[in-house]
C-alpha cells in the first residue's frame, strides 16, 4: 500500500467532521443515553441475569462498523469515480488499487477504534465487563470488520453515482442494524428469528462477540458465517466493481 495515499486519505477523512461523528462518537453517545435509563442498568431475567447495557456494547461495536462500511466507504468510493479522479489515477504511478486499499484501511482503523471506545466507556461509565474472552473478542471482531467492508464495497460496485451509494447503502444499513440487535438484543430474539439473523453477517457478529464478551470461545457456526459472507461479498465487488 503506497504510504503517501494513506496518509492523504486519512488527512482527508479528519477533515469531515459528520463522518467522524457518526463512525467514531456516535456508538458510544447512543450507549450513554441508553445507559442513562435507570431499566437498563438493572438485571434483566430474560437476558440471563445480564442487564440490558451489557448486550448493548457489542450492540456498539457494531453500529460503528456498520456506519464506516455501509455508509461512508460507498459514499467515499463512488465519489471519487463520480469524479473521474480513479479514471485520472490509471495513467499516474499510483494505482487506483492504492486509493481503494487506502481507503478501506482508513475506515477500518476508525471503526476499530470506535469499537474501542465503546467498549471502554462501557466499563468506566456502566461497569461493564471487559470481554472476558479477548482472544475470541478480537477474531470476531476482525472478521465483523472485513465483512462490513465487503459490504460496503459491493455497495460501491452496485452505485454509479453518491446518490445512488447513499440510497443503496441505506436501505441496506437499516436491515442491518436489526440484525445487530439495535431494537432487540440477537439473544433476547425468539428461536427462530434468532436462526435466521445468525446467518446474516451482523447476526452472526453479534452473537460472536456476546459470546466473548461472557468468557466463551466464540461459536465456530458464528465465526464461519462471518468468515463465507467476506468472501463472497469480495467475490462480488471484485466482479462488480468498476474504475469508471
Amino acid at each position: 500500500m503506497n504510504t503517501a495515499v494513506l496518509r492523504t486519505e486519512f488527512r482527508l477523512f479528519r477533515r469531515e467532521p459528520a463522518a467522524v461523528f457518526w463512525i467514531f462518537l456516535f456508538p458510544t453517545l447512543l450507549l450513554v443515553i441508553l445507559g442513562s435509563i435507570p431499566s437498563f442498568r438493572e438485571a434483566d431475567k430474560s437476558m440471563g441475569g445480564l442487564r440490558p447495557i451489557d448486550a448493548y456494547v457489542p450492540v456498539a461495536v457494531l453500529i460503528a462498523l456498520l456506519m464506516s462500511g455501509v455508509q461512508s466507504l460507498p459514499q467515499a468510493l463512488t465519489g471519487y469515480r463520480e469524479r473521474g479522479i480513479l479514471r485520472r489515477m490509471s495513467a499516474t504511478p499510483v494505482r487506483p488499487s492504492a486509493l481503494l486499499s487506502a481507503q478501506m484501511a482508513v475506515q477500518g482503523a476508525v471503526a476499530l477504534a470506535a469499537a474501542l471506545l465503546a467498549v471502554v466507556v462501557g466499563r468506566v461509565a456502566f461497569d461493564v465487563r471487559l470481554p472476558q474472552q479477548p482472544a475470541g473478542y478480537a477474531l470476531a471482531l476482525l472478521l465483523a470488520v472485513a465483512a462490513a467492508l465487503a459490504l460496503g464495497n459491493v455497495v460501491s460496485a452496485l452505485s454509479r453515482t453518491t446518490k445512488i451509494a447513499s440510497a443503496i447503502g441505506s436501505a441496506v444499513f437499516f436491515p442491518m442494524m436489526f440484525c445487530a440487535g439495535v431494537w432487540l438484543p440477537v439473544r433476547s430474539m425468539p428461536h427462530t428469528l434468532a436462526r435466521v439473523v445468525q446467518l446474516t453477517p451482523f447476526g452472526a457478529a453479534a452473537r460472536a462477540l456476546d459470546e466473548a464478551a461472557g468468557g466463551h470461545w466464540p461459536g465456530w457456526a458464528h465465526l464461519g458465517v462471518l468468515a463465507l459472507w467476506t468472501v463472497l461479498l469480495t467475490a462480488g465487488a471484485a466482479r462488480w466493481f468498476r474504475w469508471e
